[in-house]
């Protein structure tokens, strides 16, 4: 059992004996936002986030997407996105579980570390326990897709 200090909502404790979520604790290096560089078709984003919104943008506006690439954080890269949306590419729906899963795949091959806190997950179910993202957390009701975990599961299985 998960000690209920490990979680920020402890709903989730009592919810689930054997979850792990993952925004902003031991295993932050799953989030989005963690500092870890991923290289993507040779360009080296300073996360996960970075590589994700820009690539929103890499088709229909390249002064955009390279804006977010050399954007100072995550934070901000996210908001660049946000500010533009109306410029990204209009097939985005589509294809971002697509583009996640590949970046999430370079970033457990391009950085160790994060292939080490994945595994030591277990079996235990995973969810980026985020209150504002309903898609790829759990959302402000809990009843999110969690999108995210579920990559890091299949990954995670995929590595066994």
């Amino acid at each position: 059992m998960i000690l209920i200090e490990q979680y920020r909502d402890p709903w989730l404790a009592e919810k689930f004996d054997s979850f792990i979520g993952f925004y902003t604790r031991e295993f932050f290096c799953l989030d989005n936002f963690s500092s870890f560089a991923v290289v993507y078709k040779g360009i080296k984003y300073p996360t996960v986030e970075h590589a994700y919104q820009s690539l929103k943008f890499v088709e229909t506006d390249p002064k955009i997407a390279k804006e977010i690439l050399e954007s100072f954080s995550s934070y901000e890269a996210l908001t660049i996105a946000h500010n533009n949306i109306d410029k990204q590419n209009p097939n985005w729906d589509n294809i971002k579980v697509g583009i996640m899963e590949e970046l999430l795949r370079l970033k457990l091959e391009q950085n160790p570390y994060v292939k080490r806190k994945l595994l030591e997950t277990k079996d235990y179910m995973l969810c980026e326990d985020s209150p504002k993202d309903s898609f790829w957390g759990i959302g402000k009701n809990r009843d999110g897709q969690n999108q995210l975990g579920k990559l890091w599961m299949k990954l995670r299985n995929e590595l066994k």
